[in-house]
């Protein structure tokens, strides 16, 4: 006699599990490649209960890429009681770490933002949040340091997809490239 076909979880660890499954597929497959009946599958669960989690594809999508934002926020949240220079060597440290670990999921994402207004969103509400947390922590909001700000937040895409294709950089010496270029590009602003 063989176990059930499912198997039974706590909301919430159901739902931490859809999420990872959701990383999963969405970072080997297109958005219109995936179905909800091969998530479903692959989760292990009936596709009526995958929607009853996630009433479509498109909120299931949202939910993944936030969980994601959620995650690498947490991760890149800093000490305000450091110098604001220790914050960005931290925070850098743990951002490229999971870079490093998830570039496929990172690479898609960047790919998704350019195509999906949600990931887009998604993206430009996470940089938003970022600058809002740099601004805090140099103390000024200027339109120049904003700005400037949002600009180096924009490049660290380009200088990270740069090294996850090349890795001709160590990880260490990718994050202080990018520490001197916010420390010029914020000198700059303030003067």
């Amino acid at each position: 006699m063989t176990g059930p076909a499912y198997t039974r979880l706590d909301v919430d660890e159901r739902r931490r599990q859809l999420l990872e499954t959701g990383a999963r597929v969405f970072t080997e497959h297109a958005y219109d490649e995936v179905s909800m009946a091969a998530v479903a599958r692959e989760a292990g669960i009936s596709k009526g209960l995958l929607y009853h989690y996630f009433p479509s594809k498109r909120d299931f999508f949202v939910a993944t890429l936030e969980a994601a934002a959620s995650e690498l926020a947490a991760l890149t949240e800093t000490d305000p009681e450091q110098p604001a220079i220790d914050q960005l060597r931290a925070s850098l440290d743990a951002y490229l770490a999971w870079i490093d670990a998830n570039s496929q999921s990172y690479r898609k994402l960047i790919e998704s933002a350019a195509n999906s207004d949600d990931a887009r969103a998604i993206v430009t509400r996470v940089r938003r949040e970022t600058v809002e947390r740099m601004l805090a922590a140099l103390g000024s909001d200027t339109p120049a340091l904003r700005i400037s700000l949002h600009g180096w937040l924009w490049s660290i895409d380009g200088a990270t997809l740069d090294w996850l294709d090349h890795r001709d950089l160590g990880r260490d010496e990718l994050r202080e490239l990018l520490v001197a270029s916010f420390a010029s590009a914020v000198e700059r602003a303030l003067a």
